[in-house]
């Protein structure tokens, strides 16, 4: 008998994942974890029912989420990490020497036990002793953050359950608060693609426009997510994602990256007019 996971995208599209084994099931107490194993893309965590990564395109996702920021930052010493309980962004993070500090908050623990044991390709970095865990609920710990971080990273799930909170404009105004004043915050921006996506993208890409006054998209392929098409954020009080990008200076680090490098950085910013189109109909101003 064939197993297949399948994740509806819209009530007219499923992605179906061929399975070999489910190797972990579980519920926490905020969320069911699933953790199975494909034969075309390897192991995957699946979190209610959605998809979060998979071994083999994951590497995109963490990279996209970490180096534009990290490249544009002259020399980002502390970071904020809220979500990330899969290590995959902390992994990132641990190639850059200039980096002294990792505030890794999540609310679900289990996550992050289930990732050490099952997903070690993504949780490999999270002993480093830079980084220190928090068990705890995102939008509680950055309200007493004040002028701490260079770089905040938002990798919440999607727009609801848990992660709902870290769609707001309360968040995101505590995030612009939580920055020192050249600060970065990038957050996954989810799917311009499917109508129900494009909304949320659009709601949260106004509340940020609104908060920060550099605010800018950019975009990544992401073959198990919807659509394959999603988006990022940059939002920044000081470097503009393009014009503050020393692409020489990110290259004479040496970090060896699968997806990213220094002419993608700045592709990725140049969005196609559907996805332009989306996005201003919600900017005030820009």
């Amino acid at each position: 008998m064939e197993l297949w996971y399948s994740e509806r995208h819209t009530p007219n599209v499923k992605l179906s994942i061929k399975v070999d084994r489910q190797i972990f099931s579980g519920k926490s107490d905020f969320q069911s974890i699933e953790v199975m194993e494909s034969p075309e893309f390897g192991r995957f965590l699946t979190i209610d029912g959605y998809m979060m990564l998979t071994e083999k395109d994951e590497f995109i996702y963490h990279e996209m989420i970490v180096h534009p920021a990290m490249a544009v930052h002259p020399e980002a010493k502390r970071i904020l990490v809220i979500g990330a309980g899969d290590g995959g962004v902390v992994r990132e993070l641990v190639n850059y020497p200039f980096v002294e500090h990792i505030d890794l908050v999540d609310i679900d623990e289990m996550v992050i036990e289930v990732c050490k044991k099952y997903l070690p390709q993504t949780a490999c970095c999270l002993d480093d002793e830079r980084v220190s865990i928090h068990i705890q609920d995102g939008l509680k710990f950055i309200r007493r953050c004040k002028d701490e971080y260079d770089v905040i990273i938002v990798d919440s799930t999607d727009p609801f359950g848990p992660g709902e909170g870290l769609f707001t404009k309360e968040f995101y105004g505590n995030c612009f608060k939580a920055l020192k004043e050249d600060g970065i915050m990038v957050n996954q921006h989810e799917s311009p693609f499917y109508p129900e996506d494009a909304i949320a993208m659009q709601r949260a890409h106004k509340r940020i426009v609104e908060s920060f006054p550099i605010s800018r998209v950019y975009q990544a392929h992401i073959p198990t997510y919807p659509s394959g098409h999603w988006l990022f954020g940059f939002a920044s009080k000081k470097y503009h994602p393009i014009f503050d990008f020393d692409a020489g200076r990110w290259r004479g680090l040496g970090i060896k990256t699968r997806y990213y490098n220094t002419q993608l950085h700045v592709g990725s910013f140049a969005l196609p007019n559907y996805v332009e189109e989306l996005l201003e109909d919600v900017e005030e101003v820009e």
